[in-house]
């Protein structure tokens, strides 16, 4: 499911319209650009109400730089995705620029517009191998990626630098406790911390996007290669199995938990690692019986390598816009401004040299880990298809609770290939 579905940090605003800048317009249709007095123009950026934190700084800039004022029209994420297909099917739309989910670039791919020009050499070069090939669609770049994120590993600094913790840990395994760089090594990592009321590591069976990391990092395209369903060859089930061998060293009820429960789990001290989006490290409370000692690594890597599946969102130009130069102009200030991204509430940027350049400043000790994912060998962004929501819901998260529960793995991907033929074919 979508990077921000299921987190749960965002306040929903709904139908809201929000000026940024002193000229702005209403929420109105996107018609003609509007000039404000000084001769700067105006757009209307579509968000999901999270986004607009993410982006107020840059609309900011962009006034100064480049003479673009912007209005925000905020919706809460369950209902943005209708009013887009409403609007782009009706070929009249209130937005100048609108922000995508990933998951929505298939279904949206014929109404926005390229932005080849903003995809410059070295821009490609500093935005993450993955993002690049997911904006390039049918030959064109549609999307901007505004920001991004990925899974990391989050786990419990003091209690792996624990001198007794370290001792025990190599003479029952032969190796030194350290932040778990394999299947392996999480395995018995969090076996090894699963006593006293403590357990190694969270099951999330109420989502589906962990189990297609390891899908990735066994080699496996997830889910779908192209038109053809992929979802019970060896390596989902080598991912599967591995999700699973994880249950007896999590909390129970595994099958209900999802990405809210995990990070609450974590901050409560009740789990000593967790698989988790690397923005929740800044997140942790000050008053969390786990704040200032938390430690973060790269995601864990399988036979193919590293492999993270990405969480971006995508600036894209409407083609019913009549507004387009204006458009373009915030983005290419998207582009151009997009560390400050990382001073918002989630502090996520698209650049890798944003990230680069807050790595090293305390606070921000996710972000190498962050760089290192996303650019992982086997990092790769979710199957291009429409019915990937669809798939999701009804096929992949019902799957995994039914595994984390006891299912045979072998059965359910089978049946679940099946079930996605149906919905794909």
């Amino acid at each position: 499911m979508s990077t921000r579905k299921t987190i749960n940090r965002f306040v929903t605003i709904g139908g809201v319209c929000t000026a940024v800048a002193l000229a702005a317009t209403g929420c109105g249709a996107g018609g003609p650009s509007t000039t404000g007095s000084a001769g700067t123009s105006t757009v209307n950026v579509l968000v999901e109400a999270g986004g607009h934190a993410e982006l107020t700084g840059v609309a900011e800039q962009c006034k100064k730089d480049a003479g673009v004022n912007v209005n925000f029209v905020e919706l809460p994420y369950d209902g943005m995705f209708n009013r887009l297909s409403s609007e782009f099917s009706s070929g009249n739309v209130s937005f100048d620029v609108a922000a995508l989910d990933s998951v929505w670039l298939p279904s949206f791919k014929d109404a926005v517009q390229p932005i080849d020009e903003i995809f410059t050499d070295e821009a490609k070069k500093d935005i993450f191998p993955a993002l690049v090939k997911e904006a390039n669609v049918d030959g064109h770049f549609i999307g901007l990626p505004a920001w991004t994120n990925a899974e990391i590993i989050l786990y419990r600094k003091d209690l792996f630098e624990d001198a007794k913790n370290k001792a025990d840990f190599q003479a029952k395994y032969g190796y030194e406790l350290a932040a778990p760089t394999t299947w392996k090594q999480y395995q018995d990592i969090a076996e090894f911390f699963t006593k006293d009321g403590m357990y190694g590591t969270d099951v999330k069976g109420g989502v589906e996007t962990e189990w297609l990391a390891h899908v990735l990092q066994a080699g496996s395209p997830m889910v779908l290669d192209g038109d053809k369903v992929v979802i019970d060859n060896a390596a989902h089930k080598e991912a599967l199995d591995f999700y699973v061998s994880l249950v007896k060293s999590a909390p129970s009820g595994a099958a209900q938990v999802d990405w809210a429960a995990a990070q609450n789990l974590f901050n409560q001290g009740k789990t000593a690692m967790t698989r988790f989006w690397a923005h929740a490290y800044r997140q942790i409370p000050k008053d969390s019986p786990v704040a200032g000692k938390v430690g973060t690594a790269p995601m864990i890597a399988g036979s193919a390598g590293i492999g993270g599946v990405p969480g971006p969102w995508y600036l894209t130009v409407p083609k019913a816009t009549k507004n387009t130069d204006a458009a373009k102009k915030f983005i290419k200030c998207a582009y151009d401004n997009n560390s400050m991204g990382i001073e918002s509430s989630l502090g996520l940027a698209s650049r890798i040299s944003a990230f680069e350049k807050y790595q090293d400043k305390a606070g921000y000790e996710s972000f190498g880990p962050l760089i290192e994912t996303l650019n992982g060998k086997a990092t790769a962004t979710r199957p291009a298809t429409e019915k990937w929501q669809q798939i999701v819901d009804t096929v992949l998260v019902p799957m995994l609770q039914k595994a984390v529960a006891g299912g045979d793995s072998a059965t359910l991907l089978a049946d679940a290939k099946k079930q996605i033929e149906d919905l794909v074919k």
